[in-house]
């Protein structure tokens, strides 16, 4: 196990701010820690690294004890804050060599050349810091987070600032990266939990409201999923809405519906035997889970009783 998080607690005056919270994250896992706004997902994260100290209970990195060996749990964590501190008035290797020597890497002059390879940032490395636009900035928080090999990276929002482009490069170094290692990263952006994770913790008021396979948390918490079906021809709603387990059915347009049901596959059946027997031919057939966004929507909204 990478990353044990045991009974955690943190308060800030009488507000919870993490109330009792337990996880793992295994090595080469990649798991998306979400949560609205003061949830507690950045607090937890400062706890794991160590910039912050737990009111109770237990942390382990790589089966070290993060408060008996605070400093050995630190060399095995890479961590991008969601602030992403920086020296502005340091050029770009002058910096990522600051903190290659802080870490006493090894050959550190070869390292900071692949690390600047790794998040792309050849273009702009003989530049300032504070001459970069936010997402090479970004890319420099990413580039330190990892310039000692860490075996755990923490990133908080690490894709903030990128565009769209940008975003594609970081999400796929952040999937290359997992190979080996164990990453536990924060965003706001649900289709790029949706891209990279397999499994998704979400944190709300403080507490763990759900902790699973991404593709679980998406059929289980409704039981509900969606079959869109479209027609060359005009067909019967009321033929549709008599289906088994059919619990509602959406007209999308004239010749385009979506069927809500908790057994998708029965329901494809059903409608190919349907359409047979009236002699309606079918140009698109297909189902899906609900989105992560709803799941997050409905856990988030929902008010917590201790």
């Amino acid at each position: 196990m990478s990353i044990t998080v045991s009974n955690l607690s943190k308060n800030y005056g009488v507000q919870k701010a993490v109330n009792n919270i337990s996880f793992n994250v295994h090595k080469g896992e990649i798991v998306g820690f979400l949560g609205p706004n003061g949830a507690g997902k950045s607090t937890t994260m400062k706890m794991i690294t160590g910039y912050l100290a737990a009111d109770a209970g237990n942390i382990e990195v790589c089966g070290i004890a993060a408060d008996e060996n605070n400093i050995e749990t630190k060399k095995k964590i890479g961590y991008l804050p969601e602030a992403n501190p920086l020296y502005m008035d340091m050029y770009v290797r002058e910096y990522l060599g600051f903190i290659a020597n802080v870490h006493e890497v090894a050959d550190s002059k070869k390292r900071i050349e692949e690390v600047i390879v790794t998040v792309g940032l050849t273009p702009e490395a003989h530049k300032k810091v504070g001459q970069l636009s936010k997402g090479y900035k970004q890319r420099v928080g990413l580039a330190a987070a990892m310039v000692h090999n860490p075996e755990v990276l923490i990133l908080d929002e690490p894709t903030s600032g990128l565009d769209p482009n940008q975003i594609v490069e970081i999400r796929n170094v952040i999937k290359a990266l997992a190979k080996d290692k164990t990453i536990l990263f924060s965003s706001h952006i649900m289709q790029e939990v949706e891209a990279i994770c397999d499994r998704v913790i979400i944190i709300n008021k403080g507490n763990i409201v759900a902790d699973d396979k991404l593709s679980n948390l998406q059929q289980k918490n409704t039981g509900l999923q969606q079959v869109t079906v479209q027609f060359k021809e005009e067909v019967s709603l009321e033929d549709l809405k008599k289906l088994k387990e059919v619990s509602a059915v959406n007209q999308l347009s004239a010749l385009h519906f979506q069927l809500s049901t908790p057994n998708a596959e029965a329901v494809k059946k059903q409608l190919l035997q349907l359409s047979i027997e009236k002699n309606w031919n079918i140009v698109s057939l297909q189902s899906q889970s609900q989105s992560l966004e709803n799941v997050f929507r409905e856990l988030t909204q929902a008010e917590i009783i201790n």
